[in-house]
Order: structure tokens, then sequence, then C-alpha cells
């Protein structure tokens, strides 16, 4: 699964807009009073404003090994977020490290560095270094359901999880990452876990999908 596109609301654009252009310094394209798009390797992130958004938890990919690049980058902007004191957060069953840090929207954002996913250009790093987007959060009170729903209409299956409380749907070049927020919050703040309406546009298997999520409900066409 490849992330080509994730379109996801806000009500600060203005404000995201300066932290991810002029504090990230994240090349910007496509800027309006209510819309703008950052180049986040081959994927596009687009903010579109929207009363009353709620957060969002996103993870891009960073190239092998760059987790400590990543950390000293953020580090110099803000404070990276902890789990167990820890900044740098072992997945040792998904072969990753990764880094965690808000946005202005408290948009829970991640620097994923996947073993044997992407070879690094440069040993400095900085936005241009980030190869894609790897996830995006997907939030329900009915894993399950969504998880066959995506199985069948996609064939997208479990990378990990269970089908309850939390199901990471896809495999390691794009996940949904699947919970129920009744029964668990965002890892590793502990924050609420909204049900965060968002479109997205990925390939996979040869195939292009576009999939939109709203009030607990998913679409999915295939191009």
């Amino acid at each position: 699964m490849k992330i080509t596109k994730l379109t996801i609301y806000s009500d600060n654009i203005k404000e995201q807009l300066k932290f991810y252009r002029d504090e990230l310094n994240f090349e910007v394209r496509n800027y309006s009073e209510k819309s703008f798009e950052i180049v986040a390797g081959y994927s596009v992130l687009r903010f579109q404003y929207k009363e009353n958004a709620t957060p969002y938890h996103i993870a891009f990919h960073i190239p092998d090994r760059q987790e400590h690049e990543a950390l000293a980058w953020i580090e110099n902007k803000m404070s990276a977020l902890r789990h167990n004191k820890e900044k740098i957060i072992d997945f040792s069953n998904w072969q990753a490290m990764s880094v965690y840090f808000y946005d202005c929207d408290k948009n829970i954002m991640e620097f994923i560095s996947r073993r044997d996913f992407s070879k690094p250009k440069s040993a400095i790093f900085d936005p241009s270094n980030i190869v894609g987007i790897a996830e995006i959060g997907l939030v329900t009170d009915n894993v399950k359901e969504k998880f066959e729903q995506v199985n069948l209409e996609c064939g997208l299956h479990r990378f990990d999880g269970d089908y309850e409380r939390f199901c990471a749907i896809g495999e390691p070049s794009g996940l949904l990452i699947t919970i129920n927020n009744k029964l668990k919050d965002w890892f590793p703040t502990s924050d609420k876990a909204y049900m965060s309406a968002f479109e997205l546009e990925f390939e996979h298997r040869g195939d292009k999908f576009d999939l939109s999520y709203s009030d607990n409900e998913l679409k999915i066409s295939k191009n």
C-alpha cells in the first residue's frame, strides 16, 4: 500500500502553514486561505479548512536508521514526545524506530524508520529526506467492520493487532492504524482519539483507490 495523497482538516490553517513551511521547512504548494499542501517524498499531505476539526495521527517514512538524526532535527525546533521517558521508541516486532511530535493542531506526528525500507541519501536529516506518508489513523467504534470493508474492496490485510481494539491494516509501506476509541487512546500520549474525517489516495498491487472517511463511514472507489 503506497499512500500518494492524504487530505486532513484543520481550523487553524494559517498557523499550520507557518509551522510546516517556516519552522519545519517543508516544501509547500497550492496555498490558499483555506488550504495548502506539503510535499512528503512521493506523498502529498493536504490541509483543508473545516470548522471544529479534531486531531489526527499521521506517520512519515524516514530513511533507514535515521531516527537519531530526525530526533536531533526536531529537538532543535521543539520537544519530541516521550514514552516511558524515551524519545526514540523501539517497535522491534515491526523492525522500526519512531520519533513523535505535535504540530499546531495537536496532531500526533511520527517519523518512522523501518529497517531495509529506504536507504538514506544523506547523513543530514531534513524534510527533503522524507520518503512518503507511512500511516494515517482511522478511529472507529467497530474495528472488525472497517477491516472487513477494506479487505473486501481493496485487498488490504491485517499487518498487526486484533479486530476489536487495534488493527494495523495494510503493509509496511502503508498502514491504516485502526483503533476503537471506546477501548484505546492514541500512543504514545494517551490523547483521546477522535473520528477525524480524511480523504486518502493510495496504490495497492497495481490498482489505485480513493478512500473517504467521515462520520464513522468509509467510502472506497477504484480508479
